[in-house]
Formats: structure tokens, C-alpha cells, sequence
């Protein structure tokens, strides 16, 4: 499973908080490890200079044999909240378009 982690220029890139995360969003997608080939995060920060609460969004797309890509995203006041939310809702979508498929057989 290859992960590719991108940020707008609005977010400070940080290499060891990127390998962290993709640490984590490869633990939380383990057990499709066979059936995902690509995940796609990206960050954005939805307000710029401005701040706010939960002004970072994160949406990740996993592509996965045999189905459509899944999409989720979600939002949070720092990076690792938004992306381990995005994740967590990677995995619930993952859950119901393949146990839909397996229903089908």
C-alpha cells in the first residue's frame, strides 16, 4: 500500500509528523492491506492566516481493487486530528462498500 501525504502551502510541512501519520493510517488500514493499492491524503487549511477552530481538513482517498475509490475527509484544529478523523472514516466506508460486495455473493 504506497500513502502519499500533501499539504497546501498554508500547512508547514513537517517530515516526522508525516511519517507518523502515515504510521498510523497504515495501522488503521491493515486489515485492507491485500485489497488497497493508493491512499491520498491531503491537508488544507480552510481559513489561511485567519485561524479558527477546526480550520484544517483533511480528505483521503484510497483506491481499492475491485471497487471504486472510497473518499473521506474531516476536520480538526491540528493536523493529526483531521487526518486520524479522515482515517477513521476511511475505514467505516471501506467496511460498507466491501461488506456490500460480500452481501452480493
Amino acid at each position: 500500500m504506497f500513502i502519499q501525504i500533501r499539504a497546501d502551502n498554508q500547512v508547514p510541512s513537517d517530515s516526522e509528523r508525516d511519517s507518523r501519520l502515515e504510521e498510523q493510517i497504515r495501522q488503521r488500514l491493515a486489515r485492507f492491506e491485500g485489497r488497497i493499492t493508493d491512499v491520498e491524503v491531503h491537508v488544507s487549511d480552510l481559513n489561511g492566516t485567519r485561524g479558527g477552530n477546526a480550520d484544517l481538513r483533511c480528505s483521503i482517498e484510497a483506491r481499492v481493487n475491485g471497487i471504486p475509490p472510497v473518499a473521506a475527509a474531516d476536520e480538526g484544529n491540528d493536523v493529526e486530528r483531521a487526518v486520524i478523523g479522515a482515517a477513521k472514516k476511511v475505514v467505516r466506508a471501506l467496511d460498507h462498500q466491501l461488506g456490500k460486495l460480500s452481501d452480493r455473493r
